[in-house]
């Protein structure tokens, strides 16, 4: 992130330095520092009140890329050396507050935090260790198993790593930039502003491209960020050809004090007026970017009318100072605070962060930043590489002993699990909601799969075809995908059909399938609903190729000779343009189109109607039972606000057909009026959302009665 100082110079002082000065620090810069950090620590504790205030970080990304290049610029190397002196520089600076940092996150997690969070946590904390956590992210992001996952609190290295990334690899270009314009004899300034724009240019590009076509990743992914830090290297690099040319006249101060306050008034707009609905970082960054540009190149005016006097006051000047250790400590009690205050965060606790926030930064800054930043003189230069390498390898072995910990669970997990399973009984999950079954409900005890399990018990655990891409239409691109399941040689040919409320199903229907002979086909989507509604997504490539996905799977099946056609949705996304009063009559009417395709051929047709949603109310189960253990009907919920009203049920009446009916389970899911997180000593849900597999098989004997019936209805 870009705390990260080398100490700012004034545009004037930009060119090498006569020997023995040192440059005067930029308030100015110290001053924009404070307002990005603060508008990410808003934006964490109250991020409904300030909905855009993630614009801070691209913030730092200018205040860094400028730094840097002035360093650079002023310090052109040339030799391997200068360049291993500068990394020695950033390894100071950055990595003993960093690890310190992770460190201590490492151990709180794993005192206070569920021991749902473990997993997830500990790899990020590796892959924050090793600065490339914006690419595991990036990966979670477009990985649907992974991508509802609760936050860790490591989560916000992902920028770190941009920036590590990016002094890795800005040094080598300016160098080569540099020796370039020696060997073709051309001015060093004028190749490198050519350089530097190029690249500029094609990171914007690319960055426009990936937020349309794949928002997700586009946010996390390197080469869509580093236009941002090079706009502060261009900056950089036209402030040094100026300070060089001493016939031009410096801008008028009332010119460059409205300079600075339109930067300012388009940062504050930007926080204000985003949300997490733009598409960002693509074309919309450029406001932040350029705000704080002008900033910067404004270089501080003073006098009537201008806020340099307001940001060199002192307070202001120490939240720039400490910006880099605010935002290392910020996020970790962001996301732990409520496993110690025992629930979401109120103004106290979100007030009490802050406070912890500013003291944990000011120590941190006086005791780890300032002593390890200037480096003892006559140091060996392969000693801050040692000591990176030394920092760095006990935080992953921090992170690799968790993971070895939670390993051991998961093996004796498994093992109890599947005794469990074996010994089954009259009283084990569904069956416990039996009417005539006489099952007292247990608020405490153990219970299968455990909380950390069920996280990763989705779909059908023993396929894992269900978790990978294989069996799923790409998110953007218009493909139908298909996946065999059951018995080959079966002869009844039923089809799966929907997005992930129908995948979670599948360990039921492989089981089914098996005993009765039965051959599958699955038609999977991510979010995407099998209504003819168009719906709204991110981007529109996304919401087209749903499209796609809709009328060719609709075709296929129509076309096909399957004796069973299995549908099920969760509605995720709304009809575009509809409101949610609206959405329900429209897909509703867009189930309709897709059922009457289907009922010319005469297919036998059964909608599961959607199972209830946890996070109506609640959210994720399985870490309000880890957080609960001594009272399981906390994560309990009223059934007429989890239990969905689905549409697809709707469109079945307007049908009329007897061969197309609705099948709802849910009275083996819920009782008469609540929706437990266990039933019959078993989790219910993975998440906020989807049924884990192991009470789906409890539910097989129900959904086996139900489909046979409409198989031999239909016969």
């Amino acid at each position: 992130m870009a705390g990260q100082t080398e100490q700012a110079v004034r545009p004037e002082a930009v060119s090498t330095p006569p020997p023995g000065s040192s440059p005067q620090p930029r308030t100015d810069i110290q001053g924009l520092r404070a307002i990005a950090v603060a508008l990410v620590l808003l934006y964490h504790l109250w991020p409904d009140r300030l909905t855009g205030g993630f614009v801070g970080v691209d913030v730092f990304f200018v205040i860094s890329g400028f730094l840097i290049t002035s360093h650079l610029l002023t310090k052109p190397p040339r030799h391997l050396r200068d360049l291993a002196t500068f990394w020695a520089r950033r390894i100071r600076r950055l990595l003993p507050a960093s690890l310190t940092v992770l460190a201590v996150t490492a151990v709180a997690t794993r005192l206070v935090a569920p021991d749902t969070q473990w997993l997830d946590t500990a790899r990020q904390i590796r892959s924050a260790a090793l600065y490339v956590l914006n690419w595991r992210l990036a990966d979670d992001a477009v990985d649907y198993s992974a991508a509802d996952n609760a936050a860790t609190p490591a989560q916000h290295f992902w920028s770190l790593s941009v920036e590590e990334q990016f002094y890795l690899g800005w040094p080598v270009l300016i160098a080569a930039l540099f020796l370039f314009a020696a060997r073709t004899r051309r001015r060093p300034l004028g190749v490198v502003l050519l350089g530097l724009l190029l690249v500029v240019v094609a990171s914007l590009s690319y960055g426009v491209w990936l937020t349309e076509d794949d928002p997700s990743r586009a946010y996390f992914v390197t080469p869509t960020r580093v236009w941002e830090l090079g706009v502060g290297g261009l900056l950089a690099a036209v402030i040094t050809g100026r300070a060089t040319a001493a016939d031009r006249p410096a801008p008028l101060a009332g010119v460059r004090t409205a300079v600075t306050w339109g930067g300012l008034v388009a940062i504050t707009w930007s926080a204000i007026a985003y949300t997490g609905s733009t598409p960002f970082p693509g074309w919309y960054a450029a406001v932040p970017v350029l705000g704080a540009a002008a900033v910067i190149a404004a270089a501080d005016p003073r006098g009537f009318g201008a806020p340099g006097g307001a940001l060199a006051t002192r307070p202001v000047q120490w939240l720039g100072d400490a910006s880099y250790s605010v935002y290392l400590w910020h996020w970790p009690l962001v996301v732990l605070m409520p496993n110690v205050s025992g629930g979401s965060l109120g103004w106290l606790d979100k007030s009490a962060i802050v406070v912890v926030t500013l003291v944990l930064a000011g120590l941190t800054k006086r005791f780890v930043e300032d002593p390890f930043r200037g480096g003892r003189p006559g140091t060996p230069l392969y000693k801050p590489y040692l000591a990176a390498a030394v920092g760095m390898a006990l935080v992953v072995g921090m992170a690799t002993v968790q993971l070895a910990e939670v390993s051991q669970r998961d093996r004796a997990d498994e093992e109890r699990l599947e005794a469990a399973v074996k010994g089954g009984g009259a009283c084990f999950g569904a069956a416990a909601l039996d009417t005539d079954a006489r099952c007292s409900p247990e608020p405490t005890g153990r219970v299968v799969p455990s909380p950390a399990q069920a996280i990763g018990d989705r779909y059908d655990s023993e396929h894992t075809l269900l978790t990978s891409e294989k069996c799923w239409a790409p998110r953007r691109d218009p493909q139908v995908k298909t996946c065999a399941f059951g018995d080959p040689g079966g002869d009844v040919d039923v089809a799966v059909v929907g997005n992930s409320h129908a995948a979670q199903w599948m360990a039921g229907l492989h089981e089914t399938a098996l005993r009765r002979g039965w051959r599958i086909t699955t038609f999977f989507a991510h979010n995407c609903a099998l209504s003819a509604t168009p719906q709204a997504f991110d981007n529109a490539a996304q919401a087209d190729a749903c499209q796609y996905w809709i009328q060719r799977t609709t075709t296929m099946i129509a076309e096909g000779s399957f004796d069973l056609v299995v549908l099920s949705n969760r509605v995720s996304k709304p009809p575009a343009g509809e409101t949610a009063e609206s959405s329900r009559s429209a897909f509703a009417a867009g189930y309709e189109t897709v059922l009457r395709q289907w009922q010319r051929p005469g297919l036998t047709v059964v909608g599961l109607h959607d199972t209830p949603w946890p996070g109506a109310t609640m959210g994720r189960v399985p870490e309000c039972l880890a957080k609960n253990p001594d009272n399981y009907e906390v994560c309990s919920g009223p059934r007429s606000e989890w239990e969905p009203r689905d549409p697809l049920e709707q469109a079945i009446r307007a049908v009329g057909d007897r061969r197309i009916e609705s099948v709802n389970l849910n009275d083996h899911i819920c009782g008469p009026r609540q929706c437990p997180g266990v039933v019959g000593g078993v989790i219910v849900y993975s998440d906020f959302s989807h049924l884990t597999t192991t009470y789906v098989r409890t539910l097989t004997p129900y959904l086996e009665r139900a489909l046979v019936e409409a198989v031999r209805a239909a016969e």
